[in-house]
């Protein structure tokens, strides 16, 4: 067994109640601290060349990780874009940047190139940080850290609060970050946001060695740090909320024509496509396929508020499918790559629906005793296109080599390989 199983089966050393084992073993029971003001005060939000390149210099000669954070105005405007970028280092302190008014962070990125970068849930924020031209090359998510740990609760704050004792104020999280100017007690929580991240590091970087993990944890780190960026979604109408609901080509065909009508306006308006029009409304209009205005107007989401000119512009999205032939409509469903829903592999395939049953089990049993979430000890994708189609020979090589194609990091092939190999021996009932 690895230093995690001997970890994992010793109940005494269990993570316990969200928070981490003292040397004893046993969670701190202390009252967690308010933490209400960053230690400098609130910087000032860098909004100019000048102080940009204050910073720059400033955390170039920093010492230790960055810790980094951006916040973003989703549900408010169009796009994923940070509209404040946060960040602190040891001898440089914190940093509030507003990266509208400097779009270019590229000499900062460039700055910390090398650096490790301390960041929670570090895809969420990656992303919007690449368009500014920030592009960490080593890594540390304290959100995933705390999965791998085996922590019920990975949210920033709980985690600070369970590892750390301190209690974050979460209370501007959902805010529209766009506003001009940010007022201060949304900077003070962009503040703090980063002012223990790099404490947290620390804690659960010595909590993950402590249980034979800190190896697991280096190598996912490396996996999203090299990652590419994904590609663009293909027929992104496709995942409209409601959309189980639409069945008929023509009714798929209007879904995809207000859908797209929808992006393009607010993609020009710069608001989030929810305040243009819901999900609701369109599988609404796709289902009622509505002849004119009169009877669009009468559907749920296109109520009296709507002005003539809006309704005219869904209805005419409606007409256009209304007139094309049936070879320009949509196909239900989308074309799959990999293997079909597992719920109809009985029917398609009873002995791959066997080996999937008995590789889930396996692999259930497997993340239980480890303390850590089935998806983290090995992506379910994976193990899905392996019972699908499985390599010709059932033993550890072959089985380890299929998972490597599937993304597989070393630490998860050692470990799930001997399980999975078992798994697909499994015979149809």
């Amino acid at each position: 067994m690895t230093d995690a199983h001997d970890t994992a089966a010793d109940s005494s050393l269990r993570t316990t109640g969200g928070a981490p084992p003292d040397d004893g073993g046993s969670s701190a029971t202390e009252a967690p601290i308010p933490l209400l003001e960053p230690r400098e005060g609130i910087p000032p939000v860098i909004a100019d060349e000048a102080g940009l390149a204050e910073v720059i210099a400033a955390f170039a000669a920093g010492t230790g990780p960055v810790a980094v954070d951006a916040e973003r105005a989703s549900g408010y405007r169009y796009g994923q874009r940070a509209y404040l970028v946060q960040l602190r280092r040891q001898g440089a302190g914190t940093a509030l940047i507003d990266p509208v008014a400097c779009p270019d962070l590229s000499g900062l990125g460039d700055a910390l190139s090398g650096v490790e970068w301390v960041l929670h849930a570090a895809t969420q924020d990656l992303p919007c940080l690449r368009e500014i031209g920030m592009v960490p090359t080593r890594l540390f998510d304290t959100e995933l850290a705390g999965r791998l740990a085996g922590f019920p609760r990975v949210g920033l704050g709980a985690m600070v609060e369970n590892v750390l004792g301190y209690v974050l104020e979460k209370g501007h999280s959902a805010v529209d970050w766009s506003t001009r100017p940010l007022p201060e007690p949304w900077l003070r929580y962009a503040a703090l946001d980063v002012e223990l991240l790099v404490d947290l590091r620390d804690a659960l970087e010595k909590e993950l060695d402590r249980q034979g993990k800190l190896e697991w944890a280096r190598q996912e780190f490396d996996a999203i740090a090299s990652a590419p960026p994904p590609e663009p979604r293909k027929d992104p109408w496709r995942r409209t909320s409601g959309m189980h609901k639409v069945r008929r080509r023509r009714q798929l065909g209007v879904v995809r024509e207000l859908w797209e009508t929808r992006d393009r306006i607010a993609q020009r308006r710069d608001v989030s496509p929810g305040k243009v029009l819901s999900d609701a409304a369109i599988v609404e209009a796709a289902l009622s396929l509505p002849a004119n205005v009169h009877a669009l107007s009468a559907l749920s989401g296109f109520g009296h508020r709507m002005g003539r000119r809006q309704l005219e512009q869904w209805q005419a999205a409606v007409d256009r499918v209304r007139a094309l032939p049936e070879s320009q409509l949509p196909q239900p469903g989308q074309p799959v790559a990999g293997p079909p829903p597992p719920r109809a592999w009985a029917d398609k395939d009873p002995a791959a629906a066997a080996r999937l049953s008995a590789a889930r089990a396996k692999v259930t049993a497997l993340a239980e005793e480890l303390n850590l979430p089935q998806e983290n000890l090995i992506a379910p994708d994976a193990v899905r296109r392996v019972c699908w189609e499985p390599p010709q020979r059932l033993d550890a090589e072959c089985v380890a080599q299929a998972l490597v194609g599937h993304g597989a990091r070393p630490w998860q092939v050692e470990l799930v390989t001997p399980a999975l190999v078992e798994a697909l021996s499994a015979k149809a009932p």
